[in-house]
């Protein structure tokens, strides 16, 4: 295998880490699955913050079509 390019070094990190992802897994499930809760909390002001970004309700001038 010639790994001199991008994409074979990409293969070979994914791969990796699928594997140490599967080996791994049983070990450390409840560790996984307690962080939930957190990720939820985490994603809820990244959410609103990038997606705040729509200027919604901004005023338009008179000739301005609505999308």
């Amino acid at each position: 295998m010639n790994l001199s390019n991008k994409r074979a070094w990409l293969l070979a990190a994914v791969s990796a880490a699928l594997i140490a992802g599967y080996l791994l897994y049983p070990e450390h499930r409840q560790h996984l699955f307690g962080l939930v809760p957190y990720a939820f909390l985490f994603a809820c002001p990244l959410l609103h913050f990038f997606h705040g970004s729509h200027h919604h309700g901004q005023h338009r001038q008179s000739g301005e079509e609505r999308p």
